[in-house]
């Protein structure tokens, strides 16, 4: 063209979790049977939706109402029922009026950055979801600014590390968070977060927190949302039902904002984000009309906990597995259903690799592990895929420098589970000896 149509490093940002679908969907036409344990879909891992949830979504669909535009913000009488939710805690009290609906959270994601002056940053963790950095970044052209999770330390933030960029970034003005973490599964404390809180108030920040997972905990673990330990500072908590229904083909997600009248410069920026959402007039009306009904519905609750016991199942199952493997640190995992384990430093090399018997994936896995620039971690990914059809994701495609790789635990039968991860130990350990 006669000028350049994309600013500089547009579109050379990767989400590796649907790129890896790309390759293994090739394994598969040579004959490879992959086990999708890259992406957190439940539909896709075979999740049944139970007939009254179908029910009360088909009787929506029979209301004329649903058919329409709702509000800019979303269908009133849920956010009042969410509303009647949050403050029933006792924490920050909210209204109507600090909740906003989009469709889904990458929507939410990118109008929360987006409208932001480029020239301030959001201080990240690492490793994090993609969505968040990926959004950040491309707002502020430049690399995310990150502190660290530590993996030798259940994956909980580096407070002081977290503190010095704050300190030393004056462009910083805002801390985001996921809790329950995507994708290492760590579950804030609550003396964690009340830390972070601090660090805002002191630097006059705004937290962002992810918390879409935020009532899938286990093994003892208890979500602590943002909103109970906030106290005066400016905070947007991002919220959805594609994770808890689940039904992530609704792309339904909210924000709620706390203290939005404390800071002149947040509710602005608060308002911007209404307005972005304004020129795409609402989001859609259907699933934010099933959401009270299906909360309320007495098997809802039943319906949930007997799949968090079931993530609890097959994280404890994974965790056993991985955690006698030579060179891992592997933390058992405790909300959402991810885990990420990293390799000890400088384990992996470019020299490693398994056996393929296939000549056809042979040749398709050696080209994309010998092109410029492939992390040991996805060299590793790809070799696995190959030789077993086991799909999983590079941790070094979650922005951090560790080497690693992220699971899901969607799988519903246990057998199958002990399988997946028995095969993936052996094949770490012939992998690392080759």
């Amino acid at each position: 063209m006669r000028t350049a149509l994309v600013s500089p490093g547009v579109g050379e940002m990767t989400y590796e979790i649907r790129n890896i679908v790309n390759v293994a969907e090739k394994l598969q036409k040579c004959g490879v049977k992959i086990n999708w344990e890259n992406i957190g879909d439940p539909i896709v891992k075979g999740e049944v939706i139970p007939a009254w949830m179908k029910e009360i979504v088909a009787r929506e669909t029979m209301e004329n109402d649903t058919w329409g535009y709702c509000h800019t913000r979303g269908v009133l009488e849920t956010r009042e029922f969410i509303c009647s939710l949050t403050n029933s805690r006792g924490g920050a009290q909210i209204t109507p009026d600090d909740i906003i609906f989009f469709n889904g959270l990458g929507d939410a994601i990118a109008k929360i950055y987006g409208s932001l002056r480029p020239e301030t940053r959001v201080l990240m963790p690492s490793p994090t979801y993609t969505t968040h950095t990926l959004g950040e970044s491309g707002n502020a052209h430049a690399a995310p600014i990150c502190y660290q999770l530590r993996p030798e330390n259940n994956w909980y933030p580096d407070l002081e590390d977290l503190r010095n960029h704050v300190k030393y970034n004056p462009q910083i003005v805002a801390v985001m968070l996921i809790n329950p973490d995507n994708p290492t599964g760590m579950v804030y404390p609550k003396e964690t977060l009340e830390k972070i809180v601090a660090i805002a108030r002191e630097f006059d920040l705004f937290i962002i927190a992810d918390e879409v997972y935020n009532n899938i905990v286990y093994n003892g673990e208890k979500t602590v949302p943002i909103s109970d330990v906030i106290g005066e500072v400016p905070a947007i908590a991002l919220k959805g039902i594609s994770k808890e229904f689940p039904w992530p083909g609704s792309r339904c997600g909210w924000i709620e904002v706390y203290n939005y009248g404390t800071d002149a410069d947040f509710q602005k920026y608060v308002n911007a984000i209404l307005t972005v959402k304004m020129n795409e007039v609402c989001s859609t009306t259907l699933p934010q009309k099933c959401i009270p009904a299906i909360m309320q519905h007495p098997e809802y609750p039943v319906y949930l906990e007997e799949r968090i016991r079931r993530y609890e199942r097959m994280s404890n199952i994974t965790y056993d597995y991985l955690k006698g493997v030579p060179g891992l640190n592997v933390n058992r995992t405790n909300g959402a259903f991810y885990m990420s384990v990293a390799f000890e430093e400088g384990l992996l090399n470019n020299g490693q690799s398994l056996p393929i018997a296939n000549a056809e994936v042979r040749e398709l896995v050696e080209n994309l592990v010998n092109a410029p620039n492939v992390s040991p971690d996805k060299r590793f990914v790809y070799y696995i895929l190959a030789t077993t059809g086991i799909c999983i994701v590079p941790l070094s495609s979650f922005n951090t420098s560790l080497q690693g790789f992220r699971v899901t635990l969607l799988e519903k039968e246990e057998r199958e589970c002990e399988r997946i991860y028995g095969t993936l130990a052996e094949k770490i350990r012939e992998y690392l000896n080759s």
